[in-house]
């Protein structure tokens, strides 16, 4: 048994298809296929019910494919701590983002961090928040970089910043007249949001909820999306507004920025933390990782803390 047959079985039980599993494994199949029969032979269980599409784990599969996840999971530790031994600050660091601070907040500090600690591999990952807390605890990334806090005991949160939220307003909306907005002035009815899932949209119909009688939309287009830069040019093109945080104000054009109405306090903030599992090795790369981004934030972002903000709570 070797952990490159142990490799394989995973890549089958992720792709649920060996030929797809071939190929991320960058094998042929016909070598994929022979490792793994190899591996059954020698356990004596078969893993895998060739006879069905997609490839499926048979009963006593699935609990070889969890031993198997756990024993790379050890490797990879010991892979690690072999590292730490040498003091050396190099090798794969997985971290997961989500799409919303992915967007604004890797490109101000990719560059300086590469260059920085060139022998650290970061491998990125842009998912949703409930993905990256069930790829933490199951070992397959490193760290996250997500809003919180999350109140889960079996990880660790590392708060690096506080991010107000802004609104984001049509011209010829009756909100930009106003100088500036309470989250009692948000409907409902006149909201882009994004899609369900999204940590940052819970967080926006926290604050809708503030103003009495709001519980749902009612307007006549339903559009929700993944992505605030569609958002921002819904609110463009069709009125209405939406929330934006601050580091995505920080790249609105000087004529777009004028659309622009900031919160009254306690102004609605997101906290933004690098969340780990209380296990985690690579905790070298996550100080690494945390001075470059508070090098690269704005000032504003860098000096603040939570006094006169309204902290959003993610909700599952």
């Amino acid at each position: 048994m070797t952990l490159t047959q142990l490799e394989y079985l995973i890549a089958v039980d992720d792709h649920r298809h060996f030929g797809k599993a071939a190929r991320a494994c960058h094998v042929t199949q016909p070598t994929l296929s022979m490792q793994l029969q190899k591996l059954e032979d020698e356990l004596g269980v078969i893993v895998f019910d060739r006879s069905r599409s997609p490839a499926l784990p048979t009963q006593d599969g699935a609990r070889i494919l969890e031993q198997a996840r756990q024993v790379l999971r050890e490797s990879r530790r010991l892979e690690e701590v072999a590292r730490r031994t040498r003091d050396e600050l190099a090798g794969d660091f997985r971290l997961a983002v989500i799409p919303t601070i992915s967007t604004y907040l890797l490109p101000l500090f990719l560059e300086s961090f590469t260059h920085d600690y060139p022998s650290v591999n970061l491998v990125l990952e842009e998912t949703k928040t409930d993905d990256i807390i069930e790829r933490l605890k199951d070992g397959e990334v490193d760290a996250g970089l997500m809003a919180t806090p999350l109140h889960d005991d079996e990880l660790v949160e590392r708060a690096v910043f506080y991010e107000p939220f802004h609104l984001f307003v049509s011209s010829d909306h009756a909100l930009a007249n106003k100088g500036s907005v309470t989250q009692r002035d948000l409907d409902l009815d006149e909201i882009w949001l994004l899609d369900k899932g999204n940590c940052f949209r819970e967080q926006v119909l926290q604050i809708c909820a503030e103003r009495e009688g709001t519980s749902e939309m009612h307007g006549q287009i339903r559009f929700e999306s993944g992505n605030l830069e569609t958002l921002k040019n819904m609110v463009l093109s069709s009125g209405g507004y939406t929330v934006l945080p601050h580091l995505a104000v920080g790249q609105l054009s000087g004529a777009q920025r004028k659309l622009v109405r900031h919160f009254e306090p306690p102004i609605p903030t997101r906290e933004v933390s690098l969340v780990c599992r209380r296990s985690v090795l690579g905790a070298r790369v996550v100080d690494a990782i945390e001075e470059e981004i508070l090098r690269v934030l704005p000032r504003e972002l860098r000096d603040a803390d939570a006094d006169g903000f309204a902290v959003m709570e993610f909700t599952r």
